[in-house]
């Protein structure tokens, strides 16, 4: 008690040093340990915040305020993503709970999903009172006034930062992650005998198309949202350059700066792609390459994208042909490919080799 009020008279080193004491001689405490936290995230020590956060719900999973302690630091840490699949299975155990949904809703609306954001906060304004619920009344009105559905970064950081340590394992042995081989393989066609390229590996994950278009680099770099898996890239010693970065910025900062993009398996977390084709023209000069993978619609379908049950989206060839051609592209090669399998099924993908044109 005396630990907590220091804490809330925002006497925190003090606080502190009792909370560690707590923790010290009651380590299964998870009161000891929610305050050792919550003194931690006061004095900006988040990953160590993070740690003892965990260890509270380890100790009580069934801890409303404990899960609740844990979610919040997520998503201040910029991992939305494992927020809300805490708060899922809360909100459910706790149906009623105006706190439970209002943290879900603020969960699905850092992963841009205002679907899901706004049932959950229409769940927590029924229970709302005095300041909450106008806080609530705001984030609601702003939703059905309409937002868009597109994948956030945050949403692509959160899942690849948590995915970067098995990433190759899984995405190259379970699913059979095939993308950048069938990009050099193109490349090679369209380009035969190609040495001494500068490279732009864009969403470059852990360097896996790094690994095969290394041969025909004289400069490689990669940018990718995620920095654990930059971290993971970094590692291979296979680039002369790496960023943490949106890719479609990256592009933008460096005009003419390329002979090629490459994008394996990237461009699947953007719907609309008008924009990285223009990004990519800025990129290039004329006659460079942009070289990348999609997932394709059906050619019935009359959508030019729509984002799957996988949170991915599906892109329709012609509209990958327009949206080049727009930002003054030529066709070199378009292929039907099958980048990966997802449960077992081959996936339907599309290959392209895009030749940036004269200004």
């Amino acid at each position: 008690m005396l630990a907590e009020a220091l804490r809330h008279c925002g006497e925190i080193p003090a606080a502190l040093a009792f909370h560690t004491q707590l923790v010290a001689e009651r380590s299964d405490s998870a009161q000891a340990r929610l305050g050792l936290a919550r003194c931690l995230t006061a004095l900006g020590r988040m990953d160590e915040a993070l740690d003892e956060f965990r260890e509270a719900v380890a100790l009580r999973p069934d801890d409303r305020d404990a899960v609740l302690a844990l979610a919040e630091a997520l998503t201040a840490c910029g991992d939305a993503l494992a927020a809300v699949e805490l708060l899922q299975p809360l909100a459910r155990r706790f149906d009623d709970d105006t706190t439970v949904h209002h943290a879900l809703g603020r969960g699905w609306l850092a992963l841009r999903e205002p679907v899901k954001a706004l049932t959950a906060l229409r769940r927590a304004r029924d229970g709302a009172e005095g300041d909450e619920a106008a806080a609530i009344e705001r984030l609601v009105s702003a939703l059905e006034a309409g937002e868009g559905a597109d994948l956030s970064a945050s949403y692509v950081r959160a899942l690849f930062d948590r995915y970067a340590d098995r990433f190759d394992q899984d995405l190259v042995g379970k699913l059979g992650y095939a993308a950048p081989e069938l990009l050099r393989g193109a490349m090679d066609r369209v380009l035969p005998g190609a040495a001494g390229l500068r490279i732009l590996d864009l969403g470059c994950g852990t360097g896996l198309a790094g690994v095969s278009f290394k041969p025909l680099a004289g400069h490689l770099a990669g940018v990718d949202l995620s920095p654990r898996m930059v971290e993971k890239a970094r590692q291979r010693g296979l680039y002369d350059e790496l960023g943490v970065g949106d890719v479609v910025e990256a592009m933008e900062r460096t005009p003419g700066a390329w002979d090629l993009l490459v994008a394996a398996d990237v461009l699947v977390y953007i719907g609309d792609l008008v924009p990285v084709f223009a990004a990519a023209a800025s990129a290039l000069p004329p006659g460079g390459r942009f070289a990348a993978t999609v997932e394709r619609l059906p050619a019935e379908s009359a959508e030019p994208f729509a984002l799957g049950a996988t949170r991915r989206y599906a892109h329709a060839e012609t509209y990958v042909r327009a949206a080049a051609q727009a930002a003054g592209f030529s066709v070199r090669l378009i292929e039907p490919c099958t980048p990966r399998r997802e449960k077992g099924v081959p996936v339907d993908g599309l290959l392209f080799v895009m030749e940036r044109g004269s200004l």
